[in-house]
């Protein structure tokens, strides 16, 4: 189920070396702590939640709002978890760009070094859809190009992946969590954040099923006849708002073709199916939209999933520079409370967490 979308502004420059290695080392101690505490499906809780990876970031000691934030905790994360996974039960996928398309290849691979509760295939399937989704399915203005896929021994997985809007120069991250994905397709997120509420074409919304039911239904149709009524809507005059984010000029009936083709071929039973159909991307997705909404007159949802709310972090100074000694005591700290909390000594865990309360934290 996705747990959440958070919106954040494109910042230029990159995270020190010298910064990068310790949040590779703070935060493989937080997750080690966490393990020890409540397991690894805790692990992929927390970071499922839009809120505690925003903080998790802050914690390590980055900037506390910048797009930068989702892609380096993402890969600190990585390194960190790399020759642990036996240990931890977690593994770390994807990443930035052609990383994040090298994905399913890296799930094969652990899977086949591992013992796994789960088919790799599936995992491999999950982390393919969920990209479909909040690419094709759901279309925003933002472009994916990161995705990390989480998971543990026992087959539970989330992922965080990043999209990019370079007119409104905004980022904004979309988060997974396994345990309670009932369906992919239908209303798949139960918090979506961001700070501007848009015209967004949103195929996983409840009202959108009858348009679910009817675009499988078109690609039966010879794809000559899509191409025809593609051309027909083009000759047509629409009135649409600015903001309307299904503009005709951005399909093409001679390109789409090949598309509706494609489809044609595999003959696509649900929206699922659809959506895994290789070469089947937003813009055919968007083609099939409108000719469901010109031939059936099925409703499409415009609805925005997105709202936003978020604070903190260190990385250009804000709130204050990286102090590096006080981030060597806490990976300290950590790494003798992870080491107590294996002997069985858990008093200093305890006064922690009894702090913790005082504090309100």
């Amino acid at each position: 189920m996705r747990t959440g979308i958070a919106n954040l502004p494109l910042h230029a420059g990159k995270c020190p070396r010298w910064l990068f290695e310790k949040m590779v080392a703070l935060s493989q101690t937080i997750v080690e702590l966490l393990v020890v505490e409540a397991g690894p499906a805790e692990v992929l809780r927390r970071l499922s939640d839009p809120f505690w990876f925003q903080a998790f970031g802050c914690v390590l000691g980055f900037d506390w709002h910048s797009s930068g934030l989702t892609t380096t905790v993402c890969g600190a994360l990585k390194e960190a978890v790399r020759g642990c996974e036996r240990d931890l039960g977690l593994f770390v996928c994807g990443g930035k760009g052609a990383t994040a398309f090298k994905t399913p290849e890296e799930i094969l691979r652990l899977g086949a070094r591992h013992p796994l509760k789960a088919n790799p295939e599936d995992l491999v399937r999950a982390s393919r859809l969920a990209a479909k989704v909040d690419q094709a399915a759901v279309q925003d203005g933002y472009d994916l190009y990161h995705h990390t896929f989480i998971f543990s021994s026992q087959g539970t997985w989330v992922v965080i992946q990043q999209g990019m809007n370079a007119a409104a120069r905004r980022a904004r991250r979309y988060h997974w969590l396994s345990e309670a994905c009932r369906d992919f397709v239908v209303e798949p997120h139960t918090a979506v954040c961001c700070d501007v509420r848009g015209l967004t074409l949103n195929l996983v919304a409840q009202e959108s099923e009858a348009a679910r039911q009817s675009l499988p239904a078109l690609t039966r149709e010879r794809p000559e006849k899509l191409v025809a009524d593609i051309k027909r809507i083009h000759d047509r005059i629409l009135d649409l708002p600015d903001r309307h984010q299904l503009l005709l000029e951005d399909l093409d009936p001679g390109r789409l073709k090949t598309v509706f083709e494609k489809s044609y071929d595999r003959a696509p039973q649900d929206f699922v199916a659809l959506l895994e159909t290789p070469g089947v991307g937003p813009r055919g997705i968007r083609a099939l939209s409108l000719i469901a909404e010109l031939v059936y007159g099925t409703p499409l949802s415009y609805r925005d999933p997105a709202r936003f709310a978020f604070a903190h972090g260190g990385k250009d100074g804000t709130p204050y520079p990286v102090d590096r000694a006080t981030y060597e005591h806490s990976i300290r700290v950590l790494k003798r409370a992870v080491e107590q909390s294996r002997l069985g000594y858990s008093e200093k865990r305890q006064a922690l967490a009894r702090l913790a309360r005082y504090e309100g934290l």
